[in-house]
């Protein structure tokens, strides 16, 4: 995370209240409330200090009757905690490598450069239940700043999992190169070892996806 941030930003409860919107996308305070187990108003005044601060925001959330809920979200200031690998020279990097070798040869590299991670994270995980596998996994990626969470349901004999990340290190190349949304759904499925659904689903300017495997057989 960035250092001078976190300074600015002071006491845990404030990090705690921006680590969780990063997961969740926005929330109302009592919701927060009730998480961290703490005064509806204590919350508030926390929210209010980091929305003057430049940190938060609010949107109006359409429940269908009655009045809309109040959720407090990040601002693109408050991203700046997370942790990136990609920026704008790696960018200009693959630009540059487009402009001597041709317009395909981002791609090779990026291909290249993730069969190398396929290969690596399959040499670290080498269970031969799929649950381990991806609980494994999902350790992994969130060591390495993808904010990764794990669920899973078990029925008549069959597996659901999803694997969640709340932050992409590499978005600013996912979204200049979109087929990197292809190239990770086959990291999952080389990984896993099964077929895997890619969804981006975050809330506007907060990123989620969720992978997703299954029913399989447990």
């Amino acid at each position: 995370m960035n250092q001078k941030l976190i300074r600015d930003i002071g006491r845990s409860q404030r990090l705690e209240i921006l680590l969780a919107l990063k997961r969740h996308g926005g929330m109302a305070v009592k919701q927060m409330a009730a998480q961290f187990r703490m005064s509806y108003m204590g919350v508030k005044q926390h929210c209010l200090d980091l929305e003057k601060e430049g940190y938060l925001d609010t949107w109006r959330n359409a429940k269908g009757k009655g009045r809309p809920e109040m959720l407090y979200r990040l601002t693109p200031r408050a991203q700046g905690l997370f942790p990136g690998v990609s920026h704008s020279l790696t960018v200009e990097l693959l630009e540059a490598v487009q402009q001597t070798y041709g317009p395909a040869a981002p791609t090779k590299l990026l291909f290249g450069i993730f069969n190398q991670r396929a290969e690596y994270y399959r040499r670290k995980i080498q269970f031969p239940k799929l649950a381990d596998r991806a609980d494994s996994f999902t350790r992994l990626r969130d060591a390495e700043g993808y904010m990764a969470e794990l669920s899973h349901a078990e029925s008549g004999g069959s597996l659901t999992l999803r694997i969640t990340e709340h932050h992409s290190p590499i978005e600013e190349i996912l979204r200049r190169y979109p087929i990197v949304e292809r190239l990770e759904r086959e990291l999952y499925e080389r990984v896993l070892d099964c077929p895997v659904n890619r969804e981006e689903h975050g809330a506007p300017g907060v990123y989620a996806c969720t992978f997703s495997v299954g029913p399989v057989q447990a």
